[in-house]
């Protein structure tokens, strides 16, 4: 078996119908993987899927929602019964709400943290007992620049994104023994619906981003598909508790 091939693993990618999420399901398929599209959009899943099954990859959608415990055990458990096993998960799902940080309600900083952190951790610690079982497993938090840089206009973002980090060396450190490594990947500037509501919102973030990314450009999706595969793969089983910037050099520009 090649260190990058994923032939006969199961992999789910939450928030998997769309930008980074897609991008890296792609990749997984590419390299192997069947694929579990875990979102709360039917619509937008079930067209993720149909382009995952064009391509000749086994796919299918779990309805999802992160910030709820139970929803995040029936998706381990509907993938389980529909592949007979989960070796790969991908928890991409994530949000923000952008305005300066007095402004927040409580509500909104609880709905970006439930999202983007307590979500990752929930679906985790879903997934852990089928891999423990299993013997074997990849976990793959997403993080972002805001897990290194701050930015005045997404408090609970940049909060939850820092605090990803912290727990993927965490469980890292816990699930070891058990053959389970857990690494993060922070992306850069990425072109994704997220990112456009960003620039309409963000005045000058696009001209920013140009001027301090050495590669010169926005990423796209398809440029985290090698490292999902890198860390999903046997190629990865010596990496641990790594936050692995994918940006184009915009984290190393002075």
């Amino acid at each position: 078996m090649s260190s990058f091939d994923l032939s006969g693993r199961v992999a789910v990618v939450t928030g998997g119908n769309g930008g980074i999420g897609l991008g890296m399901a792609r990749g997984l398929a590419e390299a192997g993987a069947a694929i579990v599209v875990a979102a709360r959009n039917r619509e937008k899943s079930e067209g993720a899927v149909a382009a995952l099954a064009e391509s000749g990859a086994q796919s299918a959608f779990v309805e999802l929602d992160v910030a709820d415990e139970e929803s995040c055990r029936d998706m381990v458990r509907q993938t389980v019964e529909r592949f007979g096993r989960l070796d790969i998960l991908v928890n991409n799902a994530g949000m923000s709400i952008r305005k300066p940080p007095e402004t927040y309600a409580a509500a909104e900083w609880r709905q970006v943290l439930d999202t983007n952190l307590t979500g990752a951790f929930l679906c985790a610690q879903a997934a852990h007992p089928v891999m423990k079982r299993g013997g074997r497993g990849k976990i793959i938090n997403i993080g972002s620049m805001m897990s290194i840089f701050g930015a005045g206009y997404a408090a609970p973002y940049s909060a939850s994104k820092g605090a990803i980090v912290q727990m993927t060396k965490s469980l890292a450190i816990s699930w070891a023994p058990d053959n389970i490594q857990v690494n993060a990947v922070l992306p850069g500037w990425i072109d994704t619906e997220l990112t456009i509501n960003a620039r309409r919102q963000v005045e000058g973030l696009h001209e920013r981003v140009l001027r301090r990314t050495p590669a010169g450009r926005w990423g796209d999706p398809r440029d985290l598909a090698g490292i999902a595969v890198f860390l999903a793969a046997p190629a990865s089983d010596f990496v641990t508790g790594a936050a692995i910037p994918v940006d184009g050099g915009f984290s190393v520009e002075i």
